[in-house]
């Protein structure tokens, strides 16, 4: 895996925990006050899955 992806790889998860440490558990997983850290989360995990896409991408393309 490249510097590049290591990097961001890091960070979303980074940001992912901090949301996780974030959230009021006692409010609910869906409460109004939650969802914008919901939202901060789902997108470190769509940025995890952009990352992983684009380093299979780029394995792809040096085999050939």
């Amino acid at each position: 895996m490249q510097r590049f992806y290591k990097i961001f790889l890091v960070l979303f998860i980074v940001f992912i925990a901090i949301n996780l440490y974030v959230i009021e558990w006692d409010l609910g997983f869906w409460d109004e006050e939650n969802s914008k850290f919901i939202f901060s989360m789902s997108a470190g995990i769509l940025g995890i899955i952009v990352v992983l896409v684009m380093h299979t991408m780029s394995r792809l393309s040096v085999k050939k």
